[in-house]
């Protein structure tokens, strides 16, 4: 028997024990979760097409891990502008293994933790005051957070070393919103570009919007102006 279910504004084909992924779901790994906008319905010759979904058709899943895609780097430029725009994107995702396809009203065999996919925009709507209340004095403590916590909430990925800053736009593909991004979390000098190892690579290509081959390619060129 397979289906095709609706989460995250996408359909899906599935059947009993697939593996894949889908918009993220705000459950914890190892949990079930219920789908009841079941769609269609088929076994062999006889299938059902809802209208728009099949009454007491429901399909449960359990989740088997929360993670994200690969980085997408989206460059934008305006020739003899002098503007450059990179964006870094990670799409979050969850693995779903499909466990059951329920028609007829039967229940399933384990207890899901939400009720449909789709209840985390309702869980918002209908939360009570009580949640609000005590938001409150969260508020109240940020406002009287040492200014220690402050400090570390503006640390930077790097150290920033002594001496006069280079001119980080020598560097081609480096443009001047790249300068400033790069300048912002400790990297100033081409030498500091030069001597970045594959662990701070990496670390840059996690939290900033720059991807290994572009660091890479800036690690290269900045070996040759630091020597100049």
């Amino acid at each position: 028997m397979f289906a095709v279910i609706k989460s995250g504004g996408k359909q899906y084909r599935v059947a009993a024990d697939d593996v894949l992924k889908i918009e993220k779901l705000p459950v914890g790994t190892g949990e079930m979760v219920e789908f009841n906008e079941v769609l269609l319905v088929g076994e062999g010759v006889n299938t059902t097409v809802g209208s728009p979904t099949v009454d007491g058709a429901m399909v449960t899943a359990e989740i088997v891990e929360q993670g994200r895609t690969r980085k997408i780097i989206a460059f934008k430029k305006r020739r003899r502008q002098n503007s450059r725009r990179t964006i870094g994107h990670r799409q979050h995702l969850t693995t779903i293994r499909i466990s059951e396809i329920l028609t007829g009203g039967a229940k399933p065999s384990k207890k899901a933790s939400l009720k449909t996919a789709e209840a985390k925009s309702d869980d918002k709507k209908a939360a009570p005051k009580a949640e609000a209340k005590k938001a409150a004095p969260k508020a109240e403590a940020k406002k009287a957070a040492p200014k220690k916590e402050a400090k570390s909430e503006a640390a930077t990925l790097f150290k920033v070393p002594a001496g006069d800053p280079d001119k980080l736009t020598e560097i081609k593909g480096v443009g001047p919103v790249a300068e400033k991004q790069l300048n912002e979390q400790g990297i100033t000098t081409y030498a500091q570009i030069a001597a970045l190892s594959d662990k701070d690579v990496a670390k840059i290509d996690e939290a900033m919007p720059f991807s290994v081959d572009q660091i890479t390619d800036w690690r290269d060129q900045a070996k040759k102006l630091a020597k100049s």
